[in-house]
């Protein structure tokens, strides 16, 4: 499995990428292999709040529906529209070429609460 060390991770299997005073998330390479082939992802719209431990979109893969849960609170800033017509870079590149959304957080001290990706490691090797 893929943890890349510079990324901070929830519960709920999504990365969080701090980018100056902007964040960048997706889901880890655990989520996306545990899912299958995904098909279909939804994403809120630009100037969307998210609101920390709540779904704020969808991946849809040949076997179920999942919610995404935001890791922190914050404005939606930018989608990724490639996952419109390439739902499958989920699957090949979840870091690089699927993250979701970026958000200017609410309060950038809340990166600080997520998991680093030892610890990440750790929990999914539990599972």
């Amino acid at each position: 499995m893929n943890t890349p060390k510079e990324l901070r991770y929830s519960e709920e299997h999504e990365w969080v990428k701090v980018e100056g005073d902007k964040v960048r998330i997706g889901i880890t390479d655990f989520a996306q292999s545990e899912l299958g082939d995904i098909v279909f992802v939804e994403l809120p719209e630009v100037g969307d709040e998210i609101k920390a431990d709540e779904p704020f979109g969808s991946v849809e893969s040949v076997k179920t529906v999942s919610e995404l849960y935001a890791p922190i609170s914050g404005t939606v800033v930018e989608i990724n529209e490639d996952l419109d017509d390439s739902p499958e870079f989920v699957n090949e590149s979840p870091y690089e070429k699927a993250w979701m959304i970026v958000i200017e957080p609410s309060n950038a001290g809340d990166v600080d609460s997520l998991m680093t990706a030892e610890q990440y490691e750790e929990m999914t090797n539990e599972d």
